[in-house]
């Protein structure tokens, strides 16, 4: 993956290396974090003492999103037997992931999370209805992170992005059948397996070399029967 095309885990993620400047950081995070705005008021529309309670009423929010996501992130990174395993493959790979290497920043409604090789993972402060939930969209990011670690991935390579994207959603938890009654889907049928392809087409789409759905869709047919049975670093999916 370039440097400036994460992987996001999508809603229906300090750098490892110290040598990146915050500035880069916010630009990665500001492309795909920005809060959207909606709901709020035209501060020209708005007295100075209201605009000033507005920001006070969007600090606490902010302030209360990234406590909670910090408490339950530390919390993972202890006692989380699958988010523990992952860590600890990746410090076996040569590529440890410490806390400053996972951030919690506020992101937009259509993202819980993200992977970027230059700059760790984003957990999305304001995404998360669970710590179930961000447990499994740390494991999805942290599988991506495993395979950067892991394999000679090109991340602008789409069928490259495709099968990351399959391991991760077929590994992480993210399909499980709870998960995707709460998105509306209650197939019963091969249910995993279709959630798995859907969302990794989504999150391919976002690649700057997809140009549509159906290319999204093609590169992980393409690469489905291989990366869809490699299950490292797990023996079977659980």
């Amino acid at each position: 993956m370039s440097s400036s095309m994460p992987a996001t885990t999508p809603v229906e993620g300090q750098a490892p290396t110290t040598n990146k400047d915050d500035g880069a950081f916010e630009d990665w995070r500001s492309s795909m974090s920005t809060r959207t705005g909606l709901g709020k008021k035209n501060p020209a529309d708005l007295t100075p003492e209201q605009a000033a309670q507005e920001a006070e009423a969007e600090r606490k929010v902010l302030e209360r999103d990234w406590n909670r996501c910090e408490k339950w992130k530390k919390a993972l990174m202890t006692n989380s037997p699958m988010v523990t395993f992952l860590l600890k493959h990746l410090e076996l790979s040569g590529s440890p992931f410490n806390s400053s290497a996972i951030q919690c920043h506020p992101c937009p409604e259509t993202t819980a999370g993200g992977f970027s090789p230059d700059h760790g993972i984003l957990l999305c402060q304001n995404r998360f209805f669970s710590k179930r939930h961000m447990e499994d969209t740390l494991s999805h990011e942290l599988i991506h992170a495993y395979d950067h670690a892991r394999f000679d991935i090109n991340w602008q390579n789409l069928r490259h992005h495709a099968c990351s994207e399959i391991r991760a959603g077929n590994l992480s938890g993210d399909c499980r059948w709870l998960r995707e009654m709460r998105r509306g889907f209650y197939g019963f049928s091969k249910q995993h397996q279709a959630c798995v392809k859907r969302r990794a087409a989504l999150s391919v789409m976002g690649n700057p070399s997809c140009e549509n759905r159906e290319m999204a869709e093609r590169a992980v047919n393409e690469v489905w029967e291989s990366c869809s049975k490699d299950t490292r670093p797990f023996d079977e999916i659980y």
